[in-house]
């Protein structure tokens, strides 16, 4: 076996798992949906009707909105976008490539709450609007993830008169393409890279990796037709232990904050979904702030924000900090108790949460009382009298009444929580305001 086809495979491997991961997902809303949101064919809107919970097997998702869901197959032609007047409700339609950019932003924050209608338009469309804000979409398939800011139970009925008002009508009669079809008869590791074969030829990157794309011609991902898998041992077995090796470096750079900086314990991740250098339509901003620089930093800080968190937002939209450690540097496991105190609350011009995932696959954790976050909109927390919040995280329910009141539940292994700040002020994302290590009791 060659060691230098195997560094390759490796290489392969993080330049394409957010292909691969993310249109692994993609299939799952078009055919199975997941958790709440039901399957919906191409190029329409799945919406879910209730807060997800630890059923809703996907990374890191949120517990603070519904989500709408639509998977864009722009093959057939443009697409009509449909949006109500939502009242100053907090929504935001972040649309997102093959390639996990976010190359879009339709909301609260990027156009306001108004009534609008938008065209989604394939690459090298020449056509012409008629009156609608065009939005160029950089991959014949794309993702629009939807989420609509709830207060409750009680308020899910005004939200989803919402959602069924948001809509999307191809132009014409074409059916979709859908995915290319790869050879499921080989090997995981070999399906992954069938997969990467066949899709990046589909859905070509951004021009700025065509050549690191062709690099990978010895690997046999140029190769066009029929799978050159399960042919030549010798690059089967270089795949499959460069498949390994990806997948336990990718693993490293999850686990270590990806490069991102590192603050009382929490991986301040502003920058983790910044590597989209191309593509700025409407919502998104296209400044210096966002956007990774270097090179290869940017190939290994877009695989590791698919596998940590897939189609999250941009700091501009939402910012994302996490941890795995406490005041001590000790991994954070459900056989302790922490406090953590925000002093003052995260200051946000729509809301924040704090929400509990478990380790390794970054799912919602099942607790006796059916709370996977907390936050500003959480009915009954209590704050001290200087204003600050005392939140306690413990597998254990509390036995004193502040602290149940405040209570965010843990698994009884390791975990994750992720706190989450929509909107957030200058402050935030200067780091001006930090939000302090958790403290074991």
């Amino acid at each position: 076996m060659s060691i230098a086809l195997e560094d390759l495979a490796a290489k392969a491997y993080l330049f394409g798992f957010p292909l691969v991961f993310n249109l692994d997902q993609v299939h799952r809303y078009v055919t199975t949906g997941i958790g709440k949101n039901p399957a919906a064919p191409w190029n329409r809107f799945s919406h879910a009707r209730s807060l997800a919970g630890p059923d809703d097997t996907f990374v890191t998702i949120n517990n603070d909105t519904v989500y709408s869901m639509a998977q864009l197959d722009l093959g057939a032609g443009p697409v009509r976008l449909e949006v109500p007047d939502t009242a100053g409700r907090y929504y935001v339609l972040q649309f997102v490539s093959a390639w996990t950019d976010n190359f879009a932003y339709v909301g609260h924050r990027a156009t306001g709450t108004a009534a609008a209608t938008y065209l989604l338009v394939p690459p090298g469309w020449q056509g012409e609007p008629a009156g609608e804000t065009v939005i160029h979409v950089p991959t014949r398939v794309a993702s629009i993830v939807g989420r609509w800011a709830v207060a409750g139970d009680d308020d899910l009925p005004a939200a989803h008169a919402l959602q069924d008002v948001t809509t999307l009508t191809p132009i014409g009669s074409a059916q979709p393409e859908g995915l290319p079809a790869y050879d499921t008869g080989l090997s995981e590791a070999l399906q992954f890279f069938d997969r990467l074969r066949a899709w990046s030829q589909a859905f070509p990157p951004a021009p700025r990796d065509a050549d690191t794309l062709a690099g990978f011609e010895p690997l046999g991902l140029t190769t066009i037709g029929a799978t050159p898998y399960g042919i030549d041992a010798e690059l089967d077995a270089a795949l499959e232990a460069g498949y390994a090796k990806g997948r336990e470096m990718l693993d490293g750079v999850v686990a270590s904050g990806g490069g991102n900086a590192i603050v009382n314990g929490w991986n301040l991740a502003y920058h983790s979904f910044d590597y989209n250098l191309d593509y700025f339509e409407v919502g998104s901003l296209d400044e210096p702030a966002f956007k990774i620089a270097d090179p290869e930093r940017r190939i290994v800080q877009r695989a590791g924000a698919a596998l940590g968190g897939l189609w999250g937002n941009q700091a501009f939209e939402a910012a994302y900090i996490a941890t795995y450690v406490d005041d001590r540097g000790d991994r954070l496991t459900g056989e302790r108790t922490y406090t953590l105190t925000l002093d003052p609350p995260p200051p946000v011009d729509a809301f924040w949460s704090l929400t509990m995932y478990d380790v390794p696959d970054y799912y919602l954790v099942d607790n006796p009382i059916g709370r996977y976050s907390i936050g500003d909109r959480t009915p009954g927390i209590r704050y001290e009298d200087d204003g600050s919040l005392v939140i306690t995280i413990s597998h254990t329910e509390p036995e004193d009444e502040r602290a149940r009141a405040n209570w965010l539940p843990a698994p009884a292994g390791e975990f994750r929580p992720v706190l989450r700040m929509y909107e957030p002020t200058r402050e935030i994302l200067d780091q001006s305001y930090l939000v302090p290590a958790i403290v074991r009791v």
